[in-house]
C-alpha cells in the first residue's frame, strides 16, 4: 500500500507492475449482507468491487432486505440476488455449490450478532450460512452492532471461533451508533473494507495448508509476587509475523509473553509468562508444525528460588542466585524433523554478524535474523527494523523496513526451506 490518500478514495494498488483493477478482473467475490442498519454501506462496498473488475454476487438475509432493496444490489453487480435457500435455481448445477466453490472471496459485511452467532454454530440457516460452510476461499467477516452486543462475551466468543478457524475478522470502528450512543460497533468504511479485501485476494497464500508457530514478546522470571526479571522486548516483530503467516494461509500458534497488544485474528492465540512455560507451549505445537519462528526475546536467566513474600529491603546489597533458562529454539532446532525449518532471531549490540553465525550453528536454526538492537529504527518497541539474514550460504542484509515488511521477507525465505 504505497502513500496516504482520503478516507473515500478508490484504493488502487500496484503488483508487479498492473494495477489492482487488473488483478481483480474476473475475480468472483461473494457478499453477504445481513440485517444491520449499516446494510446501506454494502451498497457501496458492492460497486467499488465491481469498478475494481470483480463479478459481485450478493447474498442477503430475510432481515437485511427490509433494510436495501434486492434490486439495488442486482443493478450494481448485474447479477441476481440470493434470497430463498430454496428458492428457484438460477444455473444449471446446484447454485450454492457453484458459487462458493468459484469464489476467490467471501466477505460478510454488516455481520449482525446473529449471523455471527449461527455461522460460529455450523448453521445452515440461509444463503450466507450454507456458503460459509462450502467456501474455499478466504473469509472477510465485518462485525457491526450496538456496542454492548459487540463486547458481551457470547459474541466475543463466537468471533473468536471464527478467527481461530482462521477467518479474517475485520474489528468494528468506534463513533455514533444506531442508538444515538458513542460507542465501539460501527461497520468499517466501505473503502476500508475493500482496501482489506483487495490486500487479500493480491497477497500470496504459499502457506496454505501449513502449520506456522511464532514465539514473541519478552518473559517474566519471577522474583516473588512483585518483582520479576524480563527485557524491553515489546512483541511487535513477532505478533506482524503471526499476522503476516495468516494472511498467506497458514494455521498458526502464537506463543507471547505478557505484551500490550491485540493478538492478530486468525490465530491461535497461547499466552505465557515464563521462559519454561512458552518452551513447553511450543512443544506441544511443534511436532506437527512446519515453521517454527524464534522472534520472542525470552529471559537467558531466572530465580534459583521464587520468594512467596515480597522480599524486604534490608542493607545495601541484595544477592540474587540466577539458573540458565532453556533455550526455546535450540531445543526445537534439536527436535526438528527433515523438511521442518525453524528461524532464530538475534538482537546484539556487538559483534552482530559474529554472534548470529554462532547462534546458527548452537541452535540448528536454517537461518538467523540477526539486529543491532542500538541502530537507529531498530530495536524494541519500533515500527521498523533492520535486520540481517544468516545462515550456512552467508549474509543477507536487508534495508530499513516495516516490521510487516520484514516479516514479509521472514516468510519469504521460509516457504523457499520447506520441504527440502
Amino acid at each position: 500500500m504505497q502513500g496516504a490518500r482520503s478516507p473515500g478514495a478508490l484504493p488502487i494498488f500496484r503488483n508487479g507492475g498492473g494495477t489492482m483493477e487488473a488483478k481483480l478482473k474476473g475475480k468472483m467475490v461473494l457478499l453477504g449482507v445481513t440485517g444491520g442498519i449499516a446494510a446501506y454501506k454494502a451498497v457501496e462496498i458492492a460497486s467499488r468491487l465491481v469498478k475494481l473488475g470483480a463479478q459481485v454476487h450478493v447474498l442477503m438475509t430475510t432481515a437485511a432486505t427490509k433494510l436495501v432493496a434486492p434490486l439495488t444490489f442486482e443493478a450494481i453487480s448485474q447479477h441476481p440476488v440470493r434470497l430463498e435457500i430454496m428458492g428457484h435455481q438460477q444455473t444449471g448445477s446446484v447454485d450454492h455449490v457453484q458459487l462458493s466453490h468459484g469464489a476467490d472471496l467471501f466477505i460478510i459485511a454488516p455481520a449482525t450478532a446473529n449471523t455471527v452467532a449461527n455461522l460460529a454454530g455450523g448453521h445452515a440457516a440461509d444463503w450466507i450460512c450454507v456458503c460459509a460452510l462450502a467456501v474455499r476461499c478466504p473469509v472477510l467477516l465485518c462485525p457491526a452492532m450496538e456496542e454492548n452486543m459487540y463486547a458481551n462475551p457470547i459474541t466475543q466468543r463466537n468471533v473468536r471461533t471464527l478467527a481461530d478457524l482462521g477467518w479474517i475478522v475485520m474489528e468494528p470502528g468506534e463513533g455514533r451508533l444506531a442508538s444515538g450512543l458513542m460507542g465501539k460497533g460501527r461497520l468499517p468504511e466501505p473503502a476500508q473494507i475493500v482496501e482489506r479485501a483487495m490486500d487479500l485476494m493480491a497477497g500470496p497464500q504459499d502457506l496454505a495448508d501449513k502449520h506456522v508457530v511464532v514465539t514473541a514478546g519478552t518473559t517474566r522470571e519471577a522474583l516473588d509476587p512483585v518483582r520479576f526479571i524480563g527485557n524491553r522486548s515489546t512483541g511487535k516483530m513477532g505478533y506482524a509475523i503471526a499476522e503476516a503467516a495468516a494472511r498467506r494461509g497458514a494455521r498458526v500458534t502464537l506463543v507471547s509473553g505478557p505484551s500490550t497488544l491485540t493478538p492478530p485474528v486468525g490465530v491461535s492465540f497461547v499466552a505465557v509468562e515464563s521462559a519454561v512455560q512458552m518452551l513447553d507451549a511450543c512443544l506441544n505445537s511443534f511436532a506437527e508444525a512446519d515453521i517454527a519462528i524464534g522472534a520472542a526475546a525470552p529471559a537467558d536467566y531466572r530465580p534459583a528460588t521464587y520468594q512467596e513474600q515480597k522480599i524486604k529491603k534490608a542493607g545495601d546489597e541484595l544477592t540474587i542466585h540466577l539458573v540458565k533458562n532453556p533455550d526455546i529454539i535450540a531445543e526445537l532446532g534439536a527436535r526438528k524433523r527433515p523438511g521442518q525449518v525453524t528461524v532464530a532471531f538475534a538482537a546484539e549490540t556487538e559483534n552482530l554478524i559474529a554472534n548470529a553465525r554462532a547462534k546458527l550453528a548452537a541452535k540448528k536454526a536454517d537461518f538467523v535474523v540477526a539486529n543491532d538492537v542500538t541502530a537507529a529504527g531498530a530495536g524494541f518497541g519500533t515500527d521498523t527494523n533492520l535486520v540481517s539474514f544468516v545462515d550456512a550460504q552467508g549474509v543477507d542484509e536487508l534495508p530499513l523496513l516495516t516490521k510487516t515488511e520484514v516479516a514479509g521477507r521472514i516468510l519469504d525465505k521460509a516457504v523457499a526451506l520447506l520441504g527440502r
